[in-house]
């Protein structure tokens, strides 16, 4: 039994107690006082008797007279005359009025008055004694209707009093359920804190968890902050502050890996031209003073588009991944002409080249650079005649678009109407190869083919459609679960969020799947942490009550820059490829996972791996203690 039904019970059990004995108390009170006053009428009414009795001068006929009239003029249970030796001369006697008392409340509280006795005398002679006694029937109707009214008091003061102490139960219950909402919060991963109560006791323990609270987010900041530090130190190039060669290259593996981003996308590579020749001529100060004006101007794409990456690959020669279709042209020519205008300052020979290619995401990683390496190599070919700033561009002959956007979006709403899709399954296994969950991508059928979200997602999100298609992938893998009992695991796009129609008819969509929805786990992308935190909050409390398992995918550095994440009530993250890739071959990436993992396992979260593509990888990821990986080693497609 809780502690506050113990207290409410208690408490009703005083009130009843206090009732009851108030109750008792009292008409054993006016019991006493009725008997007595019972007692005393008899007594003045048997002297009243005797004295009109002794003046008939022991004429027996006038006295038997005056007993039935006395008799008669009063309610009494008998009248008496006895002689002087006590014999029985005359008597009356009636029998009871019934009155208004129940028979039970008079047999429960009897009212036993003495009958009054008077001596009778004819001058100096003594003629006997006058016995009488009163009913108890009209003492019996007061007594009831006084202990009547006083219990109706005495209720309405109880009720009046059980509201009062249910009103302070409900008081104090409310800092009681803050303290034990914290508490399973601090057990789900959830480190909020609440006000303190006025009750000094409940003020010590919410203070105590509180306590508990802000020591665990200290914690948590200084591990992010430790983070940050070793990311700068393991990802970036330590003069300009971008990514290493190594990095840049596992982020370019890493996006194009990814669905959620264009059907294709562009890569821009650019090179300080005689390098070594700079450093002779103008020292090794105003090279560095070079470089970083070149790394200005490209920085300036990843601070207004969000998932551009900036990467040194060697001495002078850098690259820039633009997910965005159509715009990789454009941003060389920009470039060039925005370095035409500065470099020159520097001195004589101070120049750039730049090539750009543009590709469907789904070419593998080495088709790209090469594509890029050989356009750059043209360019600096060209550079050499031209005097540099040569922009030289390589696009697919077979990207773009056959049909209109509009009979694509046509084509997507019929698609999402009409269920014309399916879930393609990748497994998540732990250390020892059991099935953790299954990843659920959606494959939607566009012109008799179904087409990944890389070729349909930009499409849904220009469209506003991405609660709709999202909403269909959470039915189909519902169904899936319903029919085979495995946990899956959907994707939910941060542009769904928005929607303020998608949650309630995602509620509603589980609520009519309530065993399969606690086997479903939902997977945003770090950007929903870092910049619509307030509505990942709202999903995880309309969520959590359901069962659904909520966390992040894509998981990066960009974590430890979430302020409030010990408040997110997560359950899981997914480390990005990005992260992960090369781990076994460079100690510095496996310090910083490492550290990742001790920060999330702080908050009680589960931790996985994605894009794991060899055996080396993900034997060093498990030595991180990583609790399960998926990728192309997981699935035996590594080698494809």
């Amino acid at each position: 039994m809780s502690l506050m039904r113990q207290i409410a019970w208690l408490v009703l059990g005083v009130v009843l107690a206090a009732l009851v004995g108030a109750v008792g108390l009292s008409t054993l009170s006016l019991r006493q006082l009725m008997q007595t006053q019972l007692a005393l009428k008899n007594a003045d009414n048997a002297q009243s008797l005797a004295l009109a009795l002794s003046q008939q001068k022991g004429d027996a006929e006038l006295i038997k007279l005056l007993v039935s009239a006395q008799f008669d003029t009063g309610s009494y249970e008998f009248v008496r005359w006895r002689g002087p030796q006590g014999e029985t001369l005359f008597e009356r006697t009636g029998a009871a009025r019934p009155g208004q008392s129940p028979a039970w409340f008079r047999s429960l509280v009897p009212i036993e008055a003495a009958p009054g006795v008077a001596q009778l005398s004819s001058g100096w002679n003594a003629i006997g004694a006058v016995e009488l006694k009163s009913h108890a029937g009209y003492a019996h109707d007061e007594l009831w209707l006084a202990s009547r009214r006083l219990l109706a008091w005495l209720l309405g003061v109880g009720i009046v009093a059980a509201v009062l102490a249910w009103a302070g139960l409900q008081r104090i219950r409310r800092p009681l359920d803050a303290a034990v909402a914290q508490a399973e919060g601090v057990l789900a991963g959830s480190y909020g804190q609440v006000t303190e109560p006025r009750v000094p006791e409940l003020q010590r323990l919410t203070r105590a968890m509180n306590a508990m609270v802000q020591r665990v987010r200290d914690l948590f900041e200084a591990q992010a902050g430790q983070l940050l530090v070793l990311r700068e130190q393991v990802h970036h190039d330590p003069l300009t502050g971008v990514s290493t060669r190594q990095h840049f290259l596992a982020e370019l593996d890493a996006a194009l890996q990814r669905d959620d981003g264009p059907a294709s996308a562009g890569l821009v590579l650019v090179r300080l031209r005689d390098l070594p020749g700079l450093n002779a001529r103008l020292g090794r100060g105003a090279v560095d003073d070079v470089l970083l004006t070149v790394v200005t101007a490209l920085q300036a794409y990843p601070e207004s588009v969000a998932g551009c990456r900036v990467g040194r690959l060697n001495g002078g020669d850098f690259a820039l991944w633009l997910p965005v279709e159509g715009v990789a042209a454009e941003t060389a020519h920009a470039l060039a002409d925005a370095l035409r205008a500065s470099l020159p300052a520097f001195g004589p020979g101070v120049q750039v080249v730049l090539g750009a290619i543009e590709l469907p995401r789904e070419r593998p990683s080495g088709v790209w650079l090469g594509e890029a390496d050989a356009a750059l190599a043209r360019a600096e070919h060209l550079g050499e005649a031209r005097g540099g700033f040569v922009v030289e561009i390589v696009a697919d002959p077979g990207i773009g678009r056959e049909q209109g956007e509009g009979q694509w979006r046509q084509q997507l709403r019929q698609a999402v109407s009409q269920e014309q899709g399916r879930l393609v399954e990748f497994p998540v296994r732990d250390r020892t190869g059991r099935l953790l969950h299954l990843e659920c991508p959606l494959q939607l059928r566009l012109e008799a083919d179904d087409l990944p979200a890389s070729a349909w997602l930009p499409l849904a999100l220009r469209a506003r459609m991405t609660a709709a298609v999202d909403l269909f992938a959470v039915s189909l893998a519902l169904k899936a679960i319903a029919a085979d009992g495995q946990a899956r695991c959907i994707n939910i796009a941060p542009a769904s969020l928005a929607d303020t129609s998608f949650l309630p008819q995602l509620r509603e969509l589980l609520s009519q799947w309530p065993q399969a929805a606690r086997a479903l786990l939902f997977d945003l992308a770090e950007a929903a942490a870092t910049e619509h935190f307030e509505r990942l909050l709202e999903l995880g409390r309309q969520l959590r009550p359901l069962g659904v398992k909520l966390g992040l995918e894509h998981a990066g550095a960009g974590l430890a820059q979430v302020d409030r994440l010990y408040q997110a009530g997560l359950d899981y993250v997914k480390l990005d490829a990005s992260v992960l890739l090369g781990v076994a071959g460079e100690a510095g990436r496996a310090a910083f996972v490492r550290g990742m993992v001790i920060m999330l396992r702080s908050l009680a979260l589960k931790v996985y791996g994605e894009g794991v593509v060899d055996e080396m990888d993900a034997q060093a990821l498990w030595d991180c203690e990583l609790d399960g990986l998926t990728g192309p080693w997981v699935t035996g497609t590594s080698g494809a």
